[in-house]
């Protein structure tokens, strides 16, 4: 498979799909990847020149982007759609429209519904990309590396940072630096059998870039986990790991990939244990033991 790219084979999701791709559109067909994407139920019910009102385009431009997406015509993506946002709801659970703005009036019961529904479609949509071949790369590359660089912004920051402390309990040497400043300077002094992880849900965040790239050109083995396999952070890393995003209101996509996020990397962090089985349990077990005079004694 393709550095970069995912599976969508058997469990295709054609919102994640969009999503992915849409910083490749430009004009009308991003305008109906954007409609699509804020409304995927209406979208479902909506005729071809329904959307294309809706989207400030045409029929013709309709066509167009079911064809960029994958399908024939507009009857098939309407089916995927609809098959796709009627799946998540009965999974889920929940009688909710994912795609559904949450408004200043709703019970805090419709709220939660929303949220755990809209988590657990992106939470699905990412373990059907994962591609698990570049977990593997990026979990035998940590668990033979001399130390871990982690950077990442803002929210990515605070990703990394849970990164960082489950592979220090292992035994793993990493370092999480939000800082570009500092982070520059760890990643110089990086070099051939360390690794440098950038964390970005756009994939666009200069200051991760500059890191990750400068990590590399010491000759780090570098990994990016971003929602955008074909990113600019994707193209100066050696391992691409992508994630999903379900948008929710309050909760743009930048803030709602954290849980996408975290699926990955914990999984990236088992596999590292599973690698350094030994090391990992007589880490914990030091571990353990150094913070138990600190917890509370349990009373009789």
């Amino acid at each position: 498979m393709e550095r970069g790219a995912y599976s969508t084979a058997g469990t295709d999701s054609v919102l994640a799909r969009l999503r992915a791709k849409l910083p490749e559109f430009t004009g009308a067909l991003r305008r109906v990847a954007e409609q699509v994407l804020t409304d995927p139920s209406g979208a479902a019910r909506a005729t071809i020149v329904e959307l294309a009102v809706r989207s400030h385009t045409s029929p013709a431009t309709i066509t167009r982007f079911c064809r960029a997406v994958g399908f024939e015509g507009y009857a098939d993506l309407r089916l995927a759609i609809a098959g796709e946002t009627g799946r998540a709801a009965r999974s889920a659970g929940w009688l909710v429209d994912i795609g559904r703005e949450i408004e200043p009036g709703d019970p805090l019961e419709r709220v939660l519904g929303q949220i755990m529904a809209a988590d657990t479609r992106a939470m699905q949509d990412t373990a059907a990309m994962t591609d698990l071949v570049e977990v593997e790369r990026a979990a035998d590359a940590i668990a033979a590396a001399e130390r871990v660089d982690i950077y990442g912004a803002s929210g990515s920051a605070l990703v990394g940072a849970e990164m960082q402390f489950s592979l220090h309990r292992i035994g793993i040497a990493a370092w999480s630096w939000p800082d570009v400043h500092n982070g520059l300077a760890s990643a110089a002094l990086l070099s051939a059998g360390d690794v440098a992880l950038g964390i970005s849900h756009s994939g666009q965040t200069r200051e991760t870039i500059e890191m990750v790239a400068e990590a590399g050109s010491r000759g780090a083995i570098t990994v990016a986990l971003t929602s955008f396999p074909r990113s600019p952070l994707a193209d100066v890393a050696d391992v691409v790991l992508t994630t999903a995003t379900q948008a929710t209101t309050f909760r743009p996509d930048s803030l709602s990939a954290r849980h996408p996020q975290l699926v990955v990397l914990d999984l990236l962090y088992i596999a590292v244990a599973q690698r350094t089985h030994e090391r990992a349990h007589a880490a914990f077990q030091r571990t353990a033991q150094a913070v138990a005079g600190h917890r509370l004694r349990e009373v009789v």
